[in-house]
């Protein structure tokens, strides 16, 4: 447990570690055994209080500031995270659970992303109208918003940071994020190395704490300009009526339920890898998981006798095992949803494949594990067909020809993700733009790129993170009218 004691407490405002007398101190568990390996302060409306305080002294500061000069800090502090990947993979591994490899993943990507934004500073760009009037020019001015409210789910506690981080800080904003409450360590270590790098006290703060204290009273605030929010869809729909209060900006990246389709011309086996990669990273807790998969009948048994094949395969074990595949779920509580979802669509009269249980053994009894679940045609109004499924089970239902399976993709009320797999050019052209979704992949795994825009329709969200779009949810313009001094206004 020495590890445990060098493991960051309290929040971070203001450049500095604070803490809060009087403050509940949350324990923070590794989801493979359930033990301990960190606290966290429960903050509220006076810690969001001191977090905004901070965060606009430092906008004055920071949004005046050359824009290539912000990106040389965000570079820096990028690197300065690169170098402590290791250490930093092994404390996410213990508070999310997921496989050491993955967490390293995720935190390369974070650099990414942050690196990625931080190189858009020289490219900044407004506009210009020329001969708008009689000697008289328009310019559109490109404005930072003020201070941004990040507000991160446990799933992907630092890529989903950075999606905001790095389009909010280089166009000028300020940020003041609330990780959740059961993976607050990586991110509060983040803030600690980002400020040793170099970036200025204020510019980013992290808040840590309950959604319905602290994160109410940063969606409320009045001195917080925009919500960038990533998380279910029922707490977003809360987000976006309080911001409402205050006419705030928002950006809300929600739930999804991604379908995938397998056409009789696909390359099986990379459609199957994808498949399994797309449902079992993370455990399939993710937001672009395939959770809906539809193969067409020439392909049927051969793809599901693969897909059995391969996902029984997958090591189950604790995520600080480098050999494990897949780690635990989360939380018992996000467990019990999973079990509760499967069963429901069992009793319907979907067929168990694989998985469906508890793996069994003294090494999974105090940890939050379950085996990858595969289900065959399951009803269509079952629970994994209309709701999300946050969890390592995938149903899977044969379809006759494309018509019907763009129909049963579309049956969601979710259009976050999709994908397809085939040959035909002109399929794959009809199904990009037939699927309702910001994202389609074609014969690809399902991963987000950042130079492309991401993000929902429907009941999956609004806005965008990622790609050059992010910037415009940033940012707000204005129109200026430029006219000779020396010229008689005419009438």
């Amino acid at each position: 447990m020495a590890f445990v004691e060098t493991l960051p407490r309290g929040m971070f405002i203001d450049g500095r570690d604070v803490g809060g007398g009087g403050l509940t101190a949350t324990p923070v568990h590794d989801p493979a055994t359930g033990e301990v390996v960190g606290t966290a302060l429960e903050g509220g409306a006076a810690e969001i209080d001191a977090a905004v305080a901070s965060a606009t002294a430092a906008f004055a500061r920071w949004s005046r500031m050359p824009a290539s000069a912000r990106g040389e800090l965000m570079h820096a502090a990028a690197a300065a995270v690169l170098s402590e990947l290791d250490a930093l993979a092994q404390l996410l591994t213990l508070e999310q659970g997921k496989p050491i490899r993955e967490a390293t993943l995720e935190l390369q990507r974070f650099v990414h992303t942050v690196d990625h934004y931080a190189g858009m500073s020289k490219n900044l760009r407004g506009g210009y109208v020329p001969n708008l009037d009689h000697d008289a020019h328009g310019l559109i001015l490109r404005r930072p918003l003020g201070v941004v409210g990040a507000i991160v789910p446990w799933n992907f506690p630092t890529t989903l940071l950075a999606n905001k981080f790095g389009p909010a800080l280089v166009t000028g904003n300020t940020l003041v994020a609330k990780p959740a409450e059961t993976t607050p360590l990586t991110t509060l270590r983040i803030a600690q190395i980002f400020s040793t790098a170099g970036l200025p006290p204020g510019v980013f703060n992290v808040v840590t704490g309950l959604g319905a204290e602290a994160g109410e009273a940063l969606v409320r605030h009045p001195g917080v300009a925009k919500i960038a929010f990533t998380g279910s869809t029922r707490v977003g729909r809360h987000v976006m009526a309080a911001a409402a209060e205050t006419t705030k900006r928002i950006t809300l990246e929600l739930g999804g339920s991604d379908p995938m389709i397998v056409c009789e011309d696909a390359n099986v086996d990379a459609a199957v890898k994808a498949a399994t990669v797309g449902r079992f990273f993370n455990c399939g807790q993710a937001c672009l998981a395939v959770k809906r998969l539809f193969v067409y009948e020439a392909v049927y048994d051969e793809f599901v006798e693969k897909l059995l094949a391969r996902t029984g395969r997958l090591r189950i074990g604790p995520g600080s095992d480098p050999a494990t595949l897949l780690g635990p779920v989360h939380s018992d509580r996000q467990r019990r949803v999973v079990e509760e979802q499967v069963a429901e669509a069992l009793d319907g009269g979907a067929e168990l494949l694989h998985g469906g249980k508890r793996p069994e053994g003294e090494s999974f009894d105090a940890g939050f594990f379950y085996e990858p679940t595969l289900l065959l045609e399951a009803a269509r109004d079952s629970r994994v067909a209309t709701e999300e499924v946050f969890g390592p089970a995938l149903p899977i239902w044969r379809v006759g020809d494309f018509d019907e399976a763009i129909d049963r993709a579309n049956e969601s009320v979710y259009g976050l993700g999709s994908s397809i797999f085939t040959r035909d050019l002109n399929a794959a052209n009809s199904a990009a733009e037939r699927l309702n979704a910001g994202y389609t992949w074609i014969n690809s795994p399902q991963r987000p790129y950042d130079e492309l825009p991401f993000g929902g329709v429907g009941q999956s969200g609004f806005g965008r993170e990622h790609g050059i779009e992010a910037l415009d949810h940033y940012t707000e313009t204005k129109s200026v009218v430029v006219r000779r001094a020396d010229v008689e206004t005419e009438r």
